[in-house]
């Protein structure tokens, strides 16, 4: 499995099913990593897509300082390093919640190699004082080893995950088996994230914003707000009865409006 190396002691790891097809990178959410769209991954590959995942920094596989700090320009440019490893000159970006956050910046950074963007479960704007505060004490807490992890993720699972117990238990399983305190710098770096909103108009990629129905944390405003400010977006597409996880817990829904979304920019490309 390859990764990615820079001066700063970060090694990106990432996944690639190789091939000749439309390439399809794809960021995941905060406490995740890139197992998560292994549904998404196999019906890409059957429609005859390339599809690259990428761990974040503090996540996964990634290896990165835990007390170095940076931002989700670093994690647009780490994506970017990733394309540029694989050899991969453009693509469509697929973001879920902070992964959009590394997208959209990616976009903004390199427009000519985004040729379009899926934004799942996430937004463009800042967190607010009381998200901020809910953010601090959940990470002293994750971070620290007094605390026991159990409590945690019985209050985080639901809302970050959805949808039943079955599919929670996986992440709750490859919690307790991570370094807790890999999350730290990771964390300052999504409670301090500037709003990109007011630049939203210079990306104009076709782009398509997807939500949970029951996601408390990108709401349907914040959804609205992003597909609003993005000049080449779709509507809003909100699938029921999904939380924040949408892609986890309700693949074949998801995969639908992602495999049509797709080819109609594959099919925009070739005319």
């Amino acid at each position: 499995m390859p990764f990615v190396s820079d001066a700063d002691a970060v090694r990106i790891f990432y996944t690639d099913t190789g091939g000749p097809g439309p390439a399809v990178v794809f960021g995941h959410g905060f406490y995740m990593d890139s197992f998560m769209f292994i549904p998404q991954v196999e019906y890409l590959v059957s429609q005859g897509f390339r599809v690259l995942c990428w761990d974040a920094r503090g996540h996964g596989k990634t290896e990165s300082p835990p007390d170095r700090a940076f931002t989700y320009w670093d994690s647009a440019r780490d994506l970017l390093a990733v394309m540029d490893d694989a050899g991969v000159a453009h693509a469509t970006l697929v973001g879920m919640s902070q992964g959009g956050y590394a997208a959209l910046r990616a976009a903004l950074l390199a427009p000519a190699r985004i040729e379009a963007l899926m934004l799942l479960d996430t937004e463009a704007g800042a967190s607010g004082e009381a998200e901020k505060t809910g953010y601090r004490e959940l990470f002293d807490a994750w971070t620290n080893p007094d605390v026991p992890l159990d409590p945690l993720a019985d209050s985080l699972a639901p809302r970050l995950i959805g949808g039943t117990e079955a599919d929670q238990a996986p992440w709750r399983a490859r919690w307790h088996a991570s370094d807790r305190a890999a999350i730290r710098a990771a964390g300052e770096c999504l409670i301090d994230r500037e709003s990109v909103l007011d630049r939203l108009r210079e990306i104009d990629c076709p782009a398509l914003v997807l939500r949970g129905e029951f996601d408390q944390t990108s709401t349907a405003e914040k959804s609205q707000a992003l597909a609003d400010g993005l000049s080449a977006a779709e509507p809003v597409v909100t699938i029921p009865g999904a939380g924040h996880a949408a892609n986890w817990t309700h693949p074949d829904q998801v995969n639908e409006v992602l495999g049509e979304f797709l080819g109609r920019v594959v099919a925009a490309r070739v005319r």
